[in-house]
């Protein structure tokens, strides 16, 4: 296995090195301007008559050989302080456009809007996503890993810029001021990449300067043009915010017949800029009261469930801790901090934080270097400790867009309780990794190869992860083949690892035909295959999954898949998944089941207020049969928000003595815009596995740029079919009203 991975490196740093564009990167001048603009959707400045017309944009989809069938102009110029853009979007056919709700940061397909994306550094890896839509509504995000997969875009970061657009009869325009001190760059740097691009739902197309294959996403950095200063811009001398915070909390333990308890916080984060493309967040007492509960999922599985983090203190270069490994086995996990498991509803909540400190950014073009330190407070009623967590990573650029890191993490509960203070201390778990990220010929082949060990106080076997990938894509084929090693001893404690002490070998596939229809834009088929065995019982694990998908040409999609599992149990498992109270017999450790299934999906137009999603699938499920549906409902009140209804219903029938059960998972949403600072949002989840009915509304008012009002409701209530006497008897209620307040000084 060395060997392989010696020589997978050698050769792909060998190709890094060869591998070169084989057409010089497009580009244009952009003109510093003294005169203010106006941001009123008018384009009537004299510095946007001096600028570059960009209007050459090229279609991504539904087809990527032919130039725009709408006209689109983009201007851009710059001062002292903002970059600046405008762009006028004209129609071919009248109509409304799809504007999903008055809600920042909207995303997907079908929706009309505009958008710049900035790589300043020209790292092709990192850059800073912007966009608008007809009615002025603002998204911003960050893009990581070089925007090859859609969850390379963060649209959950949130930062100070202005927007505004307006409607015409036959067009529509949108005008932007991004701070200079809102970006990381370097200062002086006279060329920096970009992408402009137009998401047009009466045409159904997304067209993009420059040309991007759409087998591609559409913001991928690789394909990037350059703009070129005619005077490099310069770092603002002072780039200091502070987001102080009040939140006051009111809390009722009703399953522990706790006094209702209250609760007042201050605190507050500070982000300076330490040179201008290296920042310093620090927080303390931070509050996340705020952020919106996880949706909940049915899990039929053996093991843990992902949730990706959304507080903004973690955020800004996210990807410099927590994309190391696999997804599989990750070694740092920023949930684990200041998040726990409350055992009497199953959901999270808050593990208070008493401080943190975070730097993390671009050294040069070639290096970026990220430290986080942070303490939390220790729990007394569910046995965690006060933790002390250090993490420390850095990153070099090889070739165009390679890069090769590593990382440490440290989590220690240090030795206070005498005056002999050691730091090796005691209870401290730390790992140690090296990754290796690489992508040849225009995103073509990519892939990433990683080594990470586990260190701690205590002698366990194997302590280790390891992996490699390459995958391989163009517009007709993509195959993928994926390697992991995961040793018995490897469970970091800030780490995200369900599962230890296997290995596996993951290769998949999609042959894509792209027939001369008017229905259909591409159909083939697809494979999926996962084999997992072990070093003390051999096969353990297989996944096959062969399956047909098809795209229309309306944005709608459709699969099919017959699914094959093999499965041995190394403990006892109850399929059902049910709570603890119903005492259901467990299948018994060291046995094996083979069984098989069909599933199929449908996603309807989303461009339509009326669309839905579909899952369905029945078959054998270990040693019983499964069949499950998954719904989800969307209705759009243009433009002032979404209904939802989300429903998963899971029958599954085993022979006696094992327990059978009817799960549900029930989602209701509601999602409102009373205008674009004004958002009310409620959610309900009933779950059939936890026995709970949760509801969550939050009422966020935005009253200036990044400064909000936020009044958060939960509550959580038994509901049980099989007890019905105990329905809506409370578990816990809480009400959050806090106030957070962005200053620039």
């Amino acid at each position: 296995m060395f060997r392989i991975l010696l020589l997978s490196f050698l050769a792909f740093f060998c190709g890094a090195l060869i591998a070169r564009d084989a057409d010089p990167r497009p580009s244009f001048t952009i003109y510093k301007t003294s005169e203010q603009i106006v941001l009123d959707g008018v384009v009537d400045e004299a510095a946007w008559e001096k600028a570059i017309i960009m209007s050459d944009l090229r279609q991504q989809f539904p087809y990527d050989t032919s130039a725009s069938r709408v006209k689109t102009e983009f201007r851009l110029t710059y001062d002292d302080n903002f970059l600046y853009v405008s762009a006028v979007a004209y129609d071919n056919t009248p109509g409304k456009y799809v504007i999903s709700s008055l809600r920042r940061d909207f995303r997907g397909a079908g929706l009309d809007g505009l958008a710049i994306i900035v790589d300043p550094f020209q790292d092709l890896t990192n850059g800073f996503f912007f966009g608008l839509n007809p009615a002025g509504v603002q998204r911003e995000g960050l893009i990581s890993n070089g925007y090859i997969r859609g969850e390379d875009l963060d649209l959950s970061w949130d930062n100070k810029w202005y927007g505004e657009a307006k409607i015409y009869d036959d067009h529509w325009i949108a005008e932007f001021a991004i701070p200079f001190k809102t970006l990381r760059f370097k200062s002086g740097a006279k060329k920096w990449n970009v992408k402009l691009y137009r998401q047009d739902s009466k045409e159904n197309e997304r067209a993009v300067w420059p040309w991007t294959p759409r087998n591609f996403e559409v913001g991928t950095l690789n394909y990037s043009g350059e703009m070129i200063f005619d005077e490099p811009p310069i770092a603002p001398s002072s780039n200091v915010s502070i987001i102080p915070y009040v939140a006051t909390a009111g809390s009722k333990d009703f399953i522990n017949e706790t006094p209702t308890q209250s609760d007042f916080q201050v605190g507050g984060d500070a982000k300076i800029a330490v040179t201008s493309s290296l920042n310093l967040d620090l927080t303390v007492n931070p509050d996340f009261s705020q952020v919106e509960v996880d949706q909940q999922v049915t899990n039929l599985d053996r093991f843990e469930i992902f949730f990706p983090e959304r507080r903004q203190f973690f955020l800004e270069n996210a990807d410099l801790f927590s994309s190391y490994g696999h997804p599989f086995a990750r070694p740092f996990f920023t949930r684990r901090i200041g998040v726990a498991r409350d055992p009497n509803t199953g959901s999270n909540v808050q593990n208070r934080i008493n401080f943190g400190a975070r730097l993390s950014g671009n050294l040069n073009k070639l290096y970026r270097i990220g430290f986080l330190h942070m303490q939390t407070q220790k729990i007394e009623e569910l046995d965690i400790p006060q933790y002390d967590y250090t993490v420390a990573a850095a990153q070099r650029r090889i070739g165009t867009n390679s890069n090769i890191r590593a990382i440490f993490v440290n989590r220690q509960q240090f030795k206070t309780d005498s005056s002999d203070f050691r730091f090796e201390g005691y209870n401290y778990n730390r790992v140690l990794g090296a990754d290796y990220n690489y992508a040849f010929l225009n995103n073509k082949i990519t892939g990433w190869a990683f080594y990470h060990r586990q260190f701690t106080p205590q002698k366990v076997t194997s302590p280790y992860s390891q992996g490699f990938g390459i995958i391989y894509s163009t517009q007709k084929l993509n195959l993928t083949f994926f390697q992991q090693a995961f040793g018995r001893g490897f469970d970091p404690a800030v780490g995200f690892v369900p599962r230890a002490g296997y290995k596996r070998i993951s290769p998949s596939g999609e042959i894509r035909f792209f027939p001369d229809s008017k229905l259909l834009i591409n159909h083939g088929p697809t494979y999926d295959l996962g084999y997992i065995w072990d070093d003390v019982y051999g096969y353990t694990d297989h996944d096959q999954k062969v399956g047909y998908q098809m795209l229309f040409q309306n944005n709608a999609q459709a699969s099919v898949n017959y699914r094959n599992v093999y499965t041995y149990l190394f403990a006892p498992f109850d399929p059902t998944r049910s709570p603890s109270e119903v005492m259901a017999d467990s299948l018994p450790a060291f046995s094996s089941y083979h069984y098989s299934s069909i599933e199929a999906s449908y996603k309807s137009d989303p461009r339509r207020p009326f669309n839905v999603e579909f899952n369905g699938v029945a078959g054998e499920y270990f040693n019983g049969t499964r069949s499950g549906i998954q719904a989800k409902i969307n209705y759009r009140i243009q433009p002032y928000g979404v209904i939802t209804l989300d429903m998963n219903y899971n029958k599954i029938t085993l022979p006696a003595p094992y327990q059978s059960a009817d799960i549900y998972l029930i989602s209701p949403r509601v999602d409102l815009t009373v205008s674009r600072s004004v958002f009310f949002t409620t959610f309900f989840q009933y779950n059939s596995q936890f026995n709970n009915v949760n509801i969550n509304s939050r009422f966020q008012w935005r009253f200036k740029p990044v400064s909000d009002l936020f009044i958060v409701y939960t509550d959580n209530y038994f509901y049980s079919f099989d007890q019905p006497q105990q329905n809506f008897n409370p578990k816990s209620r809480s009400i959050v009203l806090k106030l957070t307040y962005w200053l620039n000084m």
